[in-house]
This record gives C-alpha cells, structure tokens and sequence, in this order.
C-alpha cells in the first residue's frame, strides 16, 4: 500500500510530504485548490507523459517520490522486483524526476530504472479510476479486457495472440509463394540468362584493375621500348667504361691507404647493382613487344567487364555477388512445389491450433461473462439499481472461422444496460447518464479490485453525476471496498468524505507572492467543519453541523 508521498515542484506544489495509513482517505477542497495535481503526481510515477510546463517557476526539475508497503500476496510485483535485479524487500521506494528539458529520471530502491520497468510494477501497486474512465466503459474493447480480467483470463488470452501471430505470418509467407509460384517459368529464365552471362564471363575479384594496366602497358609500347632501349645503352656504356674505371682505381688506392678500402667497396656493390639493373631493363626491353591484336583483346574483355559492372553491380565483387545469389534464388525455385506444400500444412496446423485456443478462450470469456454480470447487478443492487438489469452479450461467433478471428480470438462483448423495470437493456452508450456510468464504474473497479493483487484503489470524482440516496450508496461501496483495500477519493460529496479514516484538505494560498498548494490532515473539528462546507458553502448552520455529525455517526454504524 502507498505510505508515504513526496512532491516537490509540481505546478503550484513547492514541497509536500504526506503519509498514508490503511482504509479509506479522502482529499477534498474547493475546486481549483490543486486536487488534481495529487493525481498528476501519481500518473507520472506511473510512466505518465510529462511536461517541461509542469515544472513550478524557477525550479529546474520536478521530483515525485513515493514510498509502498509490500505484502507477501503481492507476488506479481516481487517476482518483476527480482526480474529487473532489484532486490525485494517489505518496501519499495519508486521515484522519477522531470527536467526543464522535458527528460525524464525514474528510480527504484535508490537504482536507476527503465520507465518500462516502472510502469509495469507501478500498475501492480494501485489502480486508478477517474470520471475520464467512464469513457472507456462505452468502448467495447475495454468490455473484453474486463471479462478476462475476472476471468483470470489472461494467459489463455496470451496463447491465443501467440498462435494468431503464428498462423498470420505463415498465411502471408504462403501467398507471398503462390505469388511467386505463379511468375516462376518467367523468373526462372531471367535468372538462368543472368548466371550464364556472368558464369561464361569467369571473370575474378581486380581482373579488371589488371587489365586496365596492362591496356595502358600495349598502347605505350613504343615509346616505351625506345626510351628503354636508350636508357639501357646509356646505362651500359657507363658501367662499362667510366664506372669500371673508377672502381679499379679505387682498389689500387686503397692499397696505398687502407682508410680507402670502405669506400672502394661500396662503389664496387654499386657499381655491380647497376650491372644487375642494366640486364633487367635490357630483358624488359626484350620481352615488350607492339602487340595490336592483343591490345584489342584487352579492351574488349574490358568493355565485357563494364557492361556487367553496370548490370550487376558496381564492383567486379558484386558481379559475383549477384551471380550467387542469382544461383540460390534459382534452387529455391526448384524447390517451389515442395516449400508450398510445406507452408499450406504449416498453415493449416496454426490454424486449427488457433481455432482450438480461442475457442477454449471463448468457453471460459462465456462463463467468466456470466460470473462478471451477475456480480455487476449485486453490487448495482446496492448502489440504488434495484430494479436495473445488465447483461453482457457477445456480436463474435466461431462459426465465422477464422476470417472472423483477431489477436483477441472471436469474441466481441458488450455491455448492456437498462436503469428501469421493464425497459429493454441496451448498449451503455445508448442509454447511461452520467451518474449512472459512475456507479456502473464503481460495481466494476470494486470487482475488479477483489481479483487482482492491487493494495491500493485511487477515485478521482467518481462520484460525478450524484447526489441524495445514490450518492449515499456510493459512500457505502467505496467503504466496503476500504475494508480490504487502502482506498483514495478525491470527491466533492459529504456522504463519502464523513465516512473516511483519514481526511485531508488540500488549498492554495498565497505567500510572497506566490500562489503554492498544500494538504493537510484534519483533525474532528477540522472534518466537521470541512464538511459543513461541503454541503452549504460559507452559510454554514447549527442544522448542517448536526447533520455533519448525523453523517460522521454513520461511520460506526458501518
């Protein structure tokens, strides 16, 4: 359960610390005093949207921190605890920090955490229902998820979108292959055109880079063997002649000074290099030849080459590339008939696997229907419904096959509702008022709350709509549901605040000028007065205070 809440720069919340106890609490106030930001505050904890604009004046972050108590029945929450590495224990302290930048910080237990992880503990914690919930009363989705809910239908429910998600992408594989089955003559002779071509090529990885050279080698020829041969002459008459000369003239002084002897041998190894490179240019010389046949040959393989690049690939890499690939594509189209074969019965397995799993789902959503709207006319009972019928029909049938099927199976629920005896009972859409879908959403978060392992229930202006002997039916609800829940109602009726454990009122003031929110506990005196208020305003009376007391007796009663 929530035991403390801390918030601090939150619209025109400075700082604020409260702590919680057990049973019903109820926040009231004038409308506009900040009662809504109390909730703002439990949203965002949530993983709620937030806003650079939320922030108060001249703060830098919004900071919402709140401290829960961990029972040992709340095993979902212990067990997502454990998942994410943090360590479970009796409480759990979740926090999050919004940024000027609109950036968001969320911890737990002191560690950084996802907004993800957040959110899912944070929905296993407390539940709230707001007057904007009544709105998904008249959508006919949120009637599913209610029925699986009571149901504890949720995991055949899992099965099911698993074993949709199964047949979908198998169907699709197998039409993308009938698709494919029907153009394979025609793609099977471009492909086999394409491998030739690029196979009769035997072209390899930088042919035509090799190519390129030796091209611009065959039309250089010429002047590249005069100029070779004049280079060889030249070279040859002077290793012959003056660099002979010098070498022998160096060893015989080096016979006279030994100091000489290093130098006569280096010129020596030089001049015998340049004997060894004489004779290579002499056989490059030798070996070029004007070669116009084959300089023809080289352009042409290079004009096959490109015309391929340009076909194929950029690279002479990915020529082959797409060749191989061209290969594989081919021998799966050999094995068309085969993979056709095998996806029809991989279809018709999903399918009869995904008939079966919904159909039992929509056995149990049928009898989990029945049980949810019995319970729904009990609780209505007693909230001032006496004579109201409900009922909850189903628009899905599996005799559709599987046409007709979703990821949520066949059914499609929706409740139907009639306020008067005798008055057939229509779709809620059609027929609930305000005040009625408020009681109607209370019979329904009442059950709700019994089945899941949620401590703590939140209703913010349920209450909306109400008034005279329904409301007092409301107040009498929400003080069952806080006999085994820690329950919050932000309300603006007397008939549930008196019948509160604990009363707070949150106001503004003012203060150097500037307008911040506060809450605070009332004590008995606080509580009747507050109430008075609530019933008459600033023209409060010695007939509203007994009331107020006459209301607050009710309590024990209870």
């Amino acid at each position: 359960m929530l035991k403390e809440l801390i918030i601090t720069n939150l619209a025109l919340i400075e700082k604020l610390h409260v702590s919680f106890a057990e049973g019903l609490t109820v926040l009231t106030g004038e409308t506009g005093a900040g009662k809504s930001i109390i909730l703002q505050a439990i949203h965002l904890l949530g993983g709620g949207k937030a806003a650079a604009t939320w922030i108060r004046s001249g703060a830098e972050t919004a900071t919402v921190e709140a401290l829960f108590e961990l029972s040992p029945q709340q095993g979902i929450v212990l067990e997502k605890l454990a998942e994410m590495g943090c360590e479970p224990d009796t409480e759990l302290v979740v926090k999050r920090v919004v940024s000027l930048k609109g950036s968001s910080r969320y911890f737990m237990n002191g560690s950084l955490a996802t907004a993800k992880a957040v959110g899912e503990v944070m929905e296993n914690l407390l539940s709230v229902a707001s007057q904007h919930d009544h709105q998904q009363l008249l959508q006919p989705r949120s009637h599913l998820d209610c029925i699986d809910a009571v149901g504890g239908l949720w995991p055949q429910r899992l099965i099911v979108s698993q074993c949709y998600d199964t047949w979908t992408e198998a169907k699709k594989s197998y039409q993308e292959l009938v698709v494919r089955e029907r153009d394979k003559e025609q793609r099977r002779d471009f492909l086999t055109f394409q491998v030739r071509e690029i196979e009769e090529a035997a072209t390899s990885p930088g042919e035509d880079a090799a190519l390129v050279l030796e091209r611009d080698r065959l039309r250089a020829s010429d002047d590249l063997i005069g100029l070779g041969k004049k280079s060889w002459h030249l070279l040859a008459e002077a290793v012959n002649t003056p660099l002979s000369m010098v070498r022998r003239n160096l060893v015989q002084m080096s016979s006279f000074d030994q100091s000489l002897a290093g130098l006569a041998e280096e010129v020596a190894g030089n001049c015998f290099q340049l004997e060894d490179q004489v004779q290579v240019i002499r056989n490059y010389v030798e070996t070029l030849a004007s070669d116009p046949a084959r300089l023809d040959m080289v352009t042409a393989r290079l004009d096959l080459l490109q015309r391929l690049k340009r076909k194929y690939g950029g690279e002479l890499e990915a020529v082959l590339a797409f060749g191989r690939e061209a290969k594989q594509e081919l021998a799966e189209i050999e094995a068309l008939d085969e993979r056709l074969v095998s996806l029809e019965k991989e279809v018709r397995r999903s399918g009869i696997a995904l008939g079966e799993a919904a159909a039992l789902l929509s056995k149990g959503r049928k009898a989990a229907a029945q049980e949810l709207a019995a319970k729904i006319r009990a609780s209505l009972a007693t909230l001032c419904f006496e004579q109201a019928a409900f009922e909850i029909c189903f628009k899905g049938e599996q005799g559709q096959g599987l046409e007709g099927i979703s990821r949520l199976g066949w059914d499609r629920p929706e409740f139907m509702f009639s306020a008067n005896q005798g008055e057939e009972a229509k779709p809620l859409a059609k027929v609930a008022s305000g005040g009625e879908l408020s009681r109607l959403m209370l019979a329904l978060k009442t059950i709700l709350a019994q089945k899941d392992q949620v401590d703590t229930v939140i209703f913010d202006e349920i209450d909306a709509g109400i008034s005279g002997k329904a409301a007092e039916a409301v107040a009498r609800k929400i003080r069952e549901l806080a006999g085994h829940h820690q329950v919050f109602c932000i309300t603006h009726l007397p008939q549930i605040a008196s019948l509160a454990d604990e009363h707070f009122l949150v106001q503004k003031s003012v203060a150097d000028g500037r307008t911040k929110t506060s809450i605070s506990p009332l004590s008995a005196e606080g509580r009747e007065h507050e109430l008075a208020r609530m019933l008459d305003g600033d023209s409060v009376s010695e007939q509203t205070l007994a009331y107020v007391r006459t209301l607050m007796a009710r309590k024990v009663a209870l």
